[in-house]
């Protein structure tokens, strides 16, 4: 059975790609250098050979003036040595024109210049008058000077020939280099597109699992495929969700055995103040009654904190399971103003919806009875706040990125030292209304827990949004503003 490799690392994987980039680049300019360094060896030989040509042609030219001038004096002298120099130098001409025609010279010229020095010689070996012997080689040598000019050239059209191929054949190179260069920057690019996806692709999956993280959603299972590292990442984020899980299991576990533990005693403590208040035991005086009265005072407002503990982790636990469906978001608003109508009205509140522009109908994929709950607890924290006769306004709009709700009221405000607070559970500003703790019960006037705006930014929360209070000037009013991202179908 194979043994299974290790999986390579992200470092590992991102060095690899690095490393092909630049073998690839490095291929393609060893390529081109080895390309130029045969063009640069060709243009050299090339220019060697041009030079070798031309030595050949002005070796010819010297030659010939020297058989000229041997002939011309062995045909007045007659001297055996002239004549011997002018062998010599017909020779060493024959080699030249051997080489010329060895570089590709026409052989025509070379065949004319042969038959033209056998033509001398013939001339000088003859009989005849001095002078008439002297004109026809005069003739003669300025025929072999015309072929020594056509086969000078000849070479100089060779040697332009092998330049205008050598340049054909640096461009073409320079195409191909070009070629081979765009080439390997199209791949070098798909290379590092294809490992860029390939490596963001793992990343992706961390990024949403630490979002899903933090917004609580801990039921699905953290596996992470890619490298070895990303993969370790991912076992880790697991563990961590199991470690949330369990803590929130133990919390809504304290928090229902503490409210069962507190509530059995305090129903016995309500009765029992109740008895008293019935004068079952007997009557009471009235510093009694005022003790009695304190107790019940007391024991209800301890039952209301123990139950608004149990709605907040019922709220708690409710976000957690958020099931999004589209909703109409202005019928939503106006049933939960509709619900609350006799407490605004009692107060002669007015609340206004203010729609989005054009009429646009909003149906945001979210978790209707979640956010319902949200924006009436808003909405029962606007009425609470707001004086008499005062006015609560509802902002809807669609926004680039998703859903934007905002609610403006005029009570006393929330100073700038508690807007990082006002939404943690229990806590409870400075500015309360002025008949807070008055009232009977499910009245205007009972104080409050501290308990419905935790409860909007977790329900916000686990729809992946937030929950600011903006900044107003003091004694302006509060108001919030809820930013929904993404609640939208595409």
């Amino acid at each position: 059975m194979l043994k299974r490799l290790p999986r390579p690392s992200f470092r590992q994987l991102l060095l690899l790609a690095f490393l092909l980039v630049a073998l690839l680049m490095a291929a393609v300019s060893l390529r081109s250098l080895g390309s130029l360094q045969g063009l640069l060896d060709r243009s050299q030989a090339g220019a060697r050979q041009a030079l070798k040509l031309n030595a050949h042609v002005e070796r010819l030219g010297d030659q010939t003036q020297t058989m000229e001038r041997a002939a011309r004096q062995y045909l007045v002298l007659g001297d055996r040595v002239l004549r011997q120099g002018f062998e010599r130098a017909a020779a060493d001409a024959a080699r030249e024109v051997r080489a010329l025609a060895e570089a590709q010279v026409p052989a025509a010229n070379t065949a004319a210049w042969r038959a033209q020095t056998d033509s001398v010689d013939r001339l000088l070996d003859g009989g005849g008058d001095a002078l008439t012997r002297d004109a026809q080689a005069s003739l003669a040598f300025r025929a072999l000077a015309g072929q020594l000019r056509q086969m000078a050239e000849q070479v100089r059209e060779l040697t332009e020939s092998r330049n205008a191929a050598l340049q054909d054949q640096l461009e073409a190179g320079r195409q191909a280099w070009v070629r081979q260069a765009a080439g390997a920057v199209v791949l070098a690019v798909l290379l590092a597109l294809a490992l860029a996806l390939a490596l963001a692709r793992p990343l992706r999956r961390v990024e949403r699992a630490i979002v899903g993280l933090g917004e609580n959603r801990l039921d699905a299972r953290i596996d992470i495929q890619g490298p070895s590292d990303v993969r370790q990442i991912g076992r880790r984020l697991d563990a961590l969700r199991q470690r949330l899980l369990e803590a929130d299991a133990d919390k809504a576990r304290f928090l229902r055995h503490v409210s069962h533990e507190l509530k059995t005693p305090l129903a016995a403590l309500r009765e029992g103040v109740a008895l008293l208040n019935d004068g079952v035991t007997g009557p009471l005086s009235p510093n009694q009654q005022e003790v009695a009265r304190i107790l019940a005072d007391n024991t209800a407002t301890l039952q209301r904190r123990i139950e608004d503990l149990l709605r907040f982790n019922a709220a708690a636990f409710a976000a957690q399971r958020v099931v999004r469906r589209p909703t109409d978001l202005l019928a939503l608003l106006r049933r939960l103003v509709d619900e609350q109508q006799l407490q605004w009205r009692a107060s002669g509140l007015q609340i206004d919806i203010h729609a989005p522009p054009g009429g646009e109908t909003l149906m945001p994929e979210v978790d209707g009875e979640l956010l319902g709950t949200a924006l009436s607890n808003l909405l029962s924290n606007a009425i609470r706040y707001s004086p008499a006769g005062g006015r609560i306004d509802w902002w809807l709009q669609r926004e680039a990125d998703g859903l934007a709700i905002e609610v403006a009221d005029q009570g006393p405000g929330v100073p700038e030292a508690e807007r990082e607070r006002i939404f943690e559970p229990f806590f409870r500003g400075q500015l309360q209304p002025a008949d807070a703790g008055a009232g009977a019960a499910g009245s205007k006037g009972l104080a409050g827990t501290g308990i419905g705006l935790s409860i909007v930014a977790e329900t916000v929360a686990a729809h992946g949004g937030r929950i600011l209070c903006m900044p107003h000037d003091p004694g302006s009013g509060a108001r919030f503003r809820i930013e929904l991202p993404h609640v939208f179908a595409s």
